[in-house]
């Protein structure tokens, strides 16, 4: 007899959630990503890039409005030394 997916409904609840913000976390990484992507083969000058960093923090602040500090260590600090490195030394 199969039995998957027929599990208590919180069980079922659950999982449905952890796949929801799974997804949304996957999102939300490939944006960044996207953008360090653009650092490092674009010739896009850096008001866009930086356009596009301040996309990807409003939505951080919409998706984890209590993480921005952490947005702002990880993220910004990335996308700066990339430029740094990867740009500036053109």
């Amino acid at each position: 007899m199969d039995t998957a997916g027929k599990g208590p409904p919180s069980s079922r609840y659950h999982e449905t959630a952890v796949e929801r913000e799974t997804a949304v976390l996957r999102r939300f990484q490939a944006e960044a990503d996207a953008v360090a992507d653009l650092i490092l083969s674009s010739d896009l000058p850096w008001v866009d890039i930086a356009i596009r960093i301040e996309r990807l923090r409003w939505e951080a602040e919409r998706l984890f409005p209590d993480k921005m500090r952490l947005f702002e260590m990880i993220y910004v600090k990335r996308f700066q030394r990339l430029w740094q490195q990867w740009r500036e030394a053109r």
